[in-house]
């Protein structure tokens, strides 16, 4: 069977052939860009309607919505995180820990990446989420406390703030925490020039005789020591 000519195919649908590919290149050729802005985000509905729309299992649905809410960083629609309302991701980080309490996920996001953005007030709305976290099940969350300490003290370079995050995991948790957490507090002190108090509690807390292991018993014993120093050469220092 011979194949018909060009010329046998009418005008009309030529042309709207040829205006179809027309379109289909230049659509290809400059795709439609979605522009994000920091009102993308909505703030959150209340955490009731969720397990509603949970069905009963809200635990997958927890991780679904934190997907979704890192989605505002990444693939067509993109906001830098230090562009986004603080009190709306909180607001999602709080309804995903509401319908999961035992992820670790949304405080795991709280404080490595929207604790890490370059602006200090949403950074401090990041740190005190997880400080309220916390507080909640210190047991369960405190290395998230931990880790807003650290970024208190080096990023923020907020001593003070450090050190309350600090003596809230001193006295919110106990032996199944791990000793350098609940001793954070003692060296803080130290930083911030609170030589007394910093050897008084380290002093007892080596005198309590919770601390077995023998390394460190003497890296503590040395710490002690130096402090000690310390304050006689602030009260003398010609010695």
């Amino acid at each position: 069977m011979r194949e018909r000519s060009i010329k046998a195919v009418p005008i009309p649908v030529q042309l709207i052939v040829a205006l179809g590919l027309a379109l289909q290149i230049a659509w290809s050729a400059w795709p439609p860009r979605v522009t994000a802005t920091a009102e993308a985000l909505p703030a959150p509905l209340n955490v009731e309607l969720w397990r509603v729309a949970s069905l009963g299992d809200p635990i997958p649905l927890s991780r679904a919505l934190m997907l979704w809410l890192q989605c505002f960083d990444n693939g067509a629609v993109t906001i830098p995180f230090r562009s986004l309302d603080y009190a709306h991701v909180t607001g999602w980080l709080d309804t995903a820990l509401a319908l999961d309490k035992n992820s670790q996920y949304p405080l795991l996001t709280a404080t490595r990446l929207y604790a890490e953005v370059s602006d200090a007030a949403r950074q401090r709305q990041m740190l005190d989420f997880v400080y309220r976290k916390f507080l909640e099940a210190p047991t369960l969350r405190w290395r998230w406390l931990a880790q807003a300490a650290v970024i208190a003290k080096h990023s923020l370079n907020d001593l003070p703030l450090a050190l309350k995050f600090a003596q809230a995991l001193a006295d919110n948790t106990n032996n199944t925490v791990p000793a350098w957490a609940r001793q954070m507090h003692i060296f803080l002190r130290e930083d911030l020039g609170e030589v007394d108090s910093a050897s008084i509690l380290l002093g007892g807390l080596l005198e309590s005789g919770t601390i077995t292991d023998a390394n460190e018993l003497r890296f503590l014993s040395e710490r002690l020591k130096r402090l000690q120093q310390r304050r006689n050469h602030e009260l003398d220092p010609a010695k």
